[in-house]
């Protein structure tokens, strides 16, 4: 089976390129009939909070991404402190005692000769004798995971291809700090082994740490998961945008965009694929494609997602935003008003001009028309199609037509040149509302 995983760590809120990678592990999933599973990354104790672990969930039931299963790192330490004990006795796991100054000498050093800042394994070269005395010292070590360097890392990305690194130009990763705190690496493989991880889905900014993966999957003797790096997200201007690391989920709820809206672009962009504005998942799932996708970053366009939100909005059924309506809104105002939205507390704009009051002020020059049009309202029929009855008997009594004939009886009726079909307007107004109106623009 496919298992999938999402995996943020609940430090702050999800921001969009989050979102696009949760939403891109869930659809892979729901193709593959498969399972999506939430994972809190909180070994930072000091960083996490719960608060953030509870937006994390409430953002992903808002996106429609619900999880078959969730676990936390925190409760996983047990797990971790066998494989770590298992990879010391196997010599994969060593000790360290360089200070963060003296790696970042040693750095300096190495750069300055114009070599690549690679660890130098100097700890490797310490004996039973040496640890014990620079441990006496009270130096608490950190741990690295030694690297493989006989043979080059390879795998084929579902996204970028053949991947080739030489492990002999890597430094040997720090895996766990010296207050004994982790860092993401290890206790991630060892996750993604107990989970059952088959397909990682993340930003092609960890394509170096899948290297180093790789071996630590081979050194637990595990097969390790494929994997599908994404280009990164890019704003409207063209470049990485530290406005993307603050466009959540609050941001697209207080600007009116659906659910629905955020999936339909951010299943799309990077990929060869036209944003559509798709309103269901299936459709979505179905095309969800790692072939699909192209290596040059993702531009992601605000803009963009408020023009596919309209038109997104515009297929919507009045049961999925009742909720959300003016009070006594029902779905056949909805249906009329629904194609001049562009987002759901619009509907209210439309609910005042049809319930009223509204502010118009006519052209002198209709006063006349306006007079006729409030006689010619009480006159015609308003069981079948009020707005034609109108127009037409308007025509023929005053010779008016295109503009002149319709354009004043809009402003008047609802104060504004523009907006939904006066034909499925004009029945929610009401002969006495319309009446009304005509004649109060007929007087001024």
């Amino acid at each position: 089976m496919t298992v999938t995983r999402f995996a943020p760590s609940p430090t702050g809120r999800l921001h969009v390129g989050n979102i696009r990678t949760a939403l891109h592990n869930w659809l892979w999933a729901r193709k593959q009939d498969g399972r999506f599973l939430l994972r809190i990354d909180d070994t930072d104790a000091e960083r996490s909070e719960e608060r953030f672990v509870e937006a994390i969930r409430a953002d992903l039931a808002w996106l429609g991404l619900e999880p078959d299963g969730e676990v936390r790192q925190s409760q996983r330490f047990d797990l971790y402190e066998a494989r770590f004990t298992e990879l010391v006795a196997a010599g994969r796991l060593y000790p360290a005692y360089e200070s963060a100054q003296e790696l970042d000498l040693k750095r300096k050093i190495q750069l300055g000769r114009g070599l690549p800042p690679v660890y130098d394994r100097a700890a490797l070269a310490l004996n039973d004798a040496d640890r014990a005395k620079l441990e006496g010292e009270g130096v608490r070590p950190h741990w690295r995971f030694r690297l493989d360097h006989d043979a080059p890392i390879e795998w084929d990305d579902l996204i970028r291809g053949a991947q080739r690194f030489d492990p002999a130009t890597m430094s040997d990763p720090v895996v766990r700090r010296a207050d004994g705190s982790w860092l993401y690496m290890l206790p991630s493989a060892i996750d993604d082994i107990d989970m059952g991880v088959t397909h990682v889905v993340r930003g092609e900014d960890h394509v170096s740490n899948t290297a180093l993966q790789l071996q630590m999957f081979a050194a637990m003797g595990a097969p390790p998961p494929a994997f599908a790096h994404e280009a990164l997200l890019i704003g409207a201007e063209g470049k990485l945008s530290k406005r993307l690391g603050s466009l959540g989920v609050d941001h697209f709820r207080e600007a009116g965009i659906e659910p629905q809206a955020v999936r339909a672009l951010l299943a799309r962009i990077g990929t060869s694929d036209p944003v559509e504005p798709i309103a269901y998942a299936a459709p979505l799932v179905a095309g969800f494609d790692f072939a699909r996708f192209g290596r040059a970053p993702a531009r992601f366009d605000e803009g963009e997602l408020a023009q596919v939100n309209a038109r997104i909005l515009h297929q919507l059924a009045y049961e999925s935003v009742a909720d959300r309506l003016p009070k006594g809104m029902g779905a056949v105002e909805w249906e009329a008003v629904r194609p001049n939205l562009s987002t759901v507390a619009d509907a209210a704009e439309w609910w005042q001009v049809i319930e009223g009051p509204i502010a118009a002020t006519p052209a002198a020059e209709d006063a006349d028309y306006l007079r006729i049009a409030a006689r010619v309202a009480g006159e015609i029929d308003w069981a079948g199609d009020p707005w034609h009855a109108l127009t037409s008997a308007l025509k023929a009594e005053t010779g008016r037509k295109g503009r002149t004939l319709f354009l004043p009886l809009r402003r008047a009726l609802t104060g504004l040149d523009h907006g939904p079909d006066m034909a499925a307007l004009l029945p929610l107004i009401g002969r006495e509302r319309a009446s009304a109106r005509l004649g109060a623009m007929a007087r001024n």
